[in-house]
């Protein structure tokens, strides 16, 4: 934030306020506060995503690495280096700085070692499990149920996870519902072995609300999902019943396609089976034949005849287009850019090193700098805006280097956030 110098300065998130509506306050939104209480943990998970795939892949890369060495824990730099010599070193020293400045790897002054942080092995664990349940349609299901056995085993549960919990099976409830109302076998059989599947899930996830209501470790919101969770846990196990049911009905209509015994759904799965060209190949002496008509009603060739003759009727006049007309020439242009915009694009896109904001922003008066000041947060942010493009596109990443403001005192500029710029080496 920049603050006119004869101006008191203030704490507030600009950036954070930036996104909300006017006169509203982040504090009374129910679903931010708690994620304003955890600044720390979700710094450290935007330090591991942020940038491209290739990069948040090797910092996980070398936090997993430094985290998995049960054995020897801590590490120094000599080790480090050698253990990934494969990487670039450059590089390597950038994701070592932006893991320790996260607080995700920790060092030891007098050990000149390093280690990984609780707030580290809390990422990977998260990052780990998550890994594990992430093929297969209904394996979110499967980590859900994990992490709510965990909690139940651990005596700490959060209400947010069994909302999760419960959306989910209720998708799932819905989803099988579907199924039965379509009327087809084929997806009647497919809904059934997909709630196969869920099955374990969802008994692992019955034992873990049995624990939590039993040691009463819920709340009565904790209460209210977890009746609702049993609940949609008993309607989906009496699906298997529904889907039996449904299945001996058709079974009983079943068409019979020939005196062997063959049906209509053997006949789908074949086809199934088969591939394009030998479907068409199959089809070749089929399409050669067109049924025609035996015999047509009067009413029907009198419906036809009307339509045919109104439309040769009001087709019959002139289908010439209209001459054009003139059209006034407009002398109204896009007002042209402000000329702070491009200076700061070209200013910042030749930032090699670490930068202070108030040396990128302080310039010509405190108007400008707050308009340059306001331009940051668009870094790295996605936008349609073809004039943001550029600014968008500018590989940096902007780091808090204290709470504490920066005195400038030049060009009418007191304070400002001490913020830094510092290139992406990725």
């Amino acid at each position: 934030m920049v603050h006119e110098a004869r101006l008191p300065p203030t704490e507030t998130d600009e950036r954070l306020a930036a996104y909300l509506a006017p006169s509203i306050v982040a504090d009374d939104l129910p679903g931010l506060f708690p994620l304003l209480q955890h600044p720390a943990l979700l710094a450290a998970f935007g330090a591991l995503f942020h940038g491209s795939l290739a990069a948040a892949q090797i910092r996980l890369l070398v936090l997993r690495e430094i985290g998995q060495r049960s054995a020897a824990p801590r590490w120094s730099r000599r080790e480090i280096d050698t253990h990934f010599a494969y990487l670039d070193p450059a590089k390597l020293d950038t994701v070592i700085k932006r893991l320790a400045d996260n607080e995700l790897l920790l060092w030891d002054n007098e050990g000149r070692d390093y280690r990984v942080s609780t707030l580290g092995h809390g990422a990977l664990a998260a990052l780990s499990a998550l890994m594990q349940f992430a093929d297969g349609e209904d394996a979110g299901l499967g980590f859900l149920a994990a992490q709510l056995a965990g909690g139940a085993a651990a005596g700490r549960i959060a209400p947010d996870h069994l909302a999760q919990m419960l959306s989910r099976l209720a998708e799932l409830e819905e989803d099988f519902a579907a199924a039965v109302r379509s009327g087809s076998e084929l997806q009647l059989v497919s809904a059934q072995e997909r709630w196969q599947s869920v099955f374990l899930w969802m008994e692992k996830g019955t034992a873990a609300i049995k624990t939590l209501t039993r040691d009463d470790l819920l709340d009565a919101a904790g209460w209210r999902l977890a009746q609702e969770i049993g609940q949609r846990q008993s309607r989906l196990m009496r699906m298997t019943g529904v889907f039996g049911r449904e299945l001996a009905a058709m079974a009983r209509q079943r068409v019979h396609l020939s005196q062997g015994g063959l049906s209509s759904t053997e006949l789908a799965a074949w086809l199934k089976t088969r591939t394009p060209t030998t479907l068409a190949a199959c089809a070749d002496s089929a399409i050669a034949f067109v049924p025609e008509p035996l015999f047509v009603t009067p009413d029907v060739l009198l419906d036809v005849a009307e339509a045919e003759l109104l439309r040769e009727k009001v087709g019959s006049g002139g289908t010439a287009l209209p001459a054009p007309e003139d059209v006034a020439e407009t002398h109204d242009f896009a007002a042209p850019l402000p000329p702070q915009l491009p200076a700061l694009v070209a200013l910042l896109a030749g930032l090699a090193e670490r930068t202070s904001v108030a040396d990128a922003v302080v310039a010509d008066g405190w108007r400008e700098a707050a308009y340059r000041f306001s331009l940051l947060p668009l870094i790295g942010e996605a936008t349609d805006d073809p004039t943001l493009a550029d600014l968008a596109g500018l590989p940096l990443d902007i780091v808090a280097a204290s709470d504490a403001l920066q005195l400038v005192a030049r060009h009418a500029v007191h304070l400002i956030e001490d913020l830094h710029l510092e290139p992406q080496h990725d």
